[in-house]
């Protein structure tokens, strides 16, 4: 098996979490199979340089801070982000969030916001707390939630809130690749949360795995996963980096720090039919996902072509489509408090 350059040093946990068992039946294509595998209050000052966006090999990407993170901002990629966030709450029991955040949170910024779908089901589900969500592109909803309202902002940048503006609850999602000094940001998020107020991770691995060895028969995707691992490294924001979450959210003197490992089948292989249809919608996800986790980081970092970035592709999306391929990736839930003493 091709072991993550991070794994040595949480296989017990991960190992703890039981293997998914496949359903027989997926190891042939069946028409089953087949269709489930084909892909009001904007608070935000838009400078026109913020919305003049830059085109790069046939995918549009953010402006402000030019070039700092590596996936587009389209419509392609918005769906797909959206497509995301319903898994997540798939695999939550429709939840937004594992923290035992108290019932009446009064200020909450999810950081990253993307689509803004996390921040807007937050202010959906708590409507006396005023919601804030900050991301570099300002592709949210104009019109939303008088409690919820989106900002441009980068979170690697000095925060400016008041002290008197303290957060109950901050929330990241998908963050890796975006993060050039995690214990920089922790430290930030540390400061301006309130005493005893909530952080709460949500990452994923860039590494796909396998229980039962077929991994093994996905060579693009071995391949595929270590290019990225080194062209992340080059361009100074590794993307495999959600098991070192829990060290730097305790080293930055947080407690009860808790960590929820879940295992997220890639398609619809799992017997369990909660886990089928979680596997169905990640298939999809997966797939679109290929191109925006390639694209920038090989031709920046690797120095590939369009050309031959889009043939590896081409063989990950077919090792994916496979069913004989019991994929999966690990996802974490990393939450821990800030004393109420500090």
């Amino acid at each position: 098996m091709c072991n993550s350059p991070q794994e040595q040093g949480d296989i017990d946990a991960v190992d703890a979490v039981p293997a998914i068992e496949a359903d027989a039946s997926s190891n042939s294509a069946d028409s089953a199979y087949e269709e489930s595998v084909n892909e009001s209050q904007y608070s935000t000052s838009l400078a026109s340089s913020v919305i003049n966006y830059k085109y790069e090999n046939g995918r549009r990407y953010h402006s402000y801070r030019e070039g700092s993170y590596p996936l587009p901002n389209d419509e392609s990629e918005q769906e797909r982000l959206d497509l995301l966030h319903h898994i997540f709450k798939l695999m939550l029991d429709g939840e937004l969030f594992r923290a035992p955040v108290p019932p009446d949170p009064h200020r909450v910024l999810d950081f990253g916001t993307g689509t803004g779908i996390w921040a807007m089901d937050f202010a959906d589900q708590f409507p006396s707390a005023e919601v804030i969500g900050t991301d570099l592109s300002p592709i949210q909803p104009m019109w939303v939630q008088p409690n919820c309202r989106f900002y441009v902002d980068d979170v690697e940048s000095e925060w400016v809130y008041r002290e008197s503006e303290a957060f109950d609850f901050i929330h990241g999602r998908g963050m890796a690749g975006s993060i050039r000094d995690w214990p920089k940001l922790y430290e930030q998020i540390y400061k301006n949360l309130k005493p005893g107020g909530y952080l709460e991770m949500q990452e994923y691995e860039t590494w796909v795995r396998s229980d039962d060895g077929t991994l093994e028969n996905a060579k693009f995707i071995i391949e595929w996963q270590e290019k990225i691992d080194e062209a992340s490294k080059a361009f100074g924001k590794q993307m495999n980096v959600a098991g070192l979450q829990k060290g730097y959210i305790q080293d930055a003197g947080f407690e009860d720090v808790t960590e929820d490992i879940y295992k997220l089948p890639q398609g619809p292989w799992p017997k369990d039919k909660k886990q089928k249809l979680i596997g169905r919608y990640q298939m999809a996800q997966m797939l679109a996902a290929v191109e925006p986790f390639t694209l920038a980081v090989f031709t920046r970092s690797l120095g590939w072509s369009n050309q031959e970035a889009q043939a590896l592709m081409a063989g990950v999306r077919a090792d994916f489509r496979n069913p004989k391929n019991h994929l999966y990736v690990i996802v974490r839930f990393i939450y821990g408090r800030k004393p109420l003493d500090k």
